[in-house]
């Protein structure tokens, strides 16, 4: 009796089907099976698939969702304080590296809640790292990467904005990035530097770019910036309370364009 011929197990026929293009990132979201689905990322040698829930690889490291979730729960459990050992520095370099890669599928797809939400695990991972981190040297090596996962935060932030609620409210999106990246700045004594990084001149631009598109000016909260810098105690409570009664709108809380 013949044998059955098996199933081949090379991926030739998908990467036939969907060709490198190393002008673009090359993104799909497909489905897996039964509520499942998965994003896949085309690579020069290949491709790369990523759970949409979870850590990206589908395991559960130290029994736990995500490697964030195993040093939250050590916080939670001991009174004294945890060193990492090297088992779980590793995992959580490889949890570093694979949140990348979905942020940046996230934003290829437009998906910008969910980049914003991996963009803000990534930075609480940073800031468990560094909390039970084994060395300063070890922190560092994420910590330089801590304004460039904002940035890409910043930007989704504000288009998920423009998307669900209005151009002035994406701009404010900016403005807390543009803050936020700031304070990194203040707080490692290189204030002066802040308008260099090409990161912060691009969420600058961005911002401009939609005041232009969307012929939007000053913000309120730019506008009550404004007042309290220039001592004008009086406008500032009058912005202060138009803010207060925007934000507590229901077009406010449901969004409007």
């Amino acid at each position: 009796m013949a044998k059955s011929k098996s199933k081949p197990e090379n991926i030739d026929a998908i990467l036939k089907q969907w060709p490198y293009d190393p002008e673009a990132i090359s993104v799909r979201l497909i489905p897996a099976g039964v509520n499942r689905e998965v994003v896949q990322m085309r690579i020069e040698l290949g491709l790369l698939q990523l759970e949409t829930r979870g850590r990206p690889d589908g395991t559960r490291p130290f029994d736990a969702e995500t490697v964030l979730h195993h040093l939250k729960s050590l916080s939670a459990v001991n009174g004294e304080p945890y060193v990492m050992d090297e088992a779980e520095c590793a995992e959580a370099d490889r949890e570093f590296v694979q949140f990348y890669h979905r942020r940046i599928c996230w934003l290829a797809l437009r998906d910008f809640r969910r980049a914003v939400e991996d963009a803000d695990h990534t930075l609480q991972l940073m800031d468990a790292c560094r909390e039970f981190s084994p060395d300063v040297s070890w922190t560092s090596t994420h910590e330089q990467y801590r304004p460039f996962v904002l940035f890409h935060r910043t930007q989704a932030a504000a288009l998920a904005s423009l998307d669900e609620d209005s151009a002035e409210s994406a701009i404010e999106a900016v403005n807390e990035g543009l803050q936020r990246i700031g304070s990194i700045y203040e707080a490692s004594g290189s204030d002066e530097q802040f308008d260099d990084d090409e990161l912060v001149q691009r969420l600058k631009e961005l911002r401009e770019s939609l005041r232009e598109q969307f012929a939007v000016g000053r913000t309120l909260r730019e506008q009550l910036a404004d007042a309290v810098a220039a001592e004008h105690y009086e406008l500032a409570a009058k912005i202060r309370d138009q803010l207060a009664r925007t934000e507590s709108s229901p077009e406010s809380r449901h969004g409007s364009r």
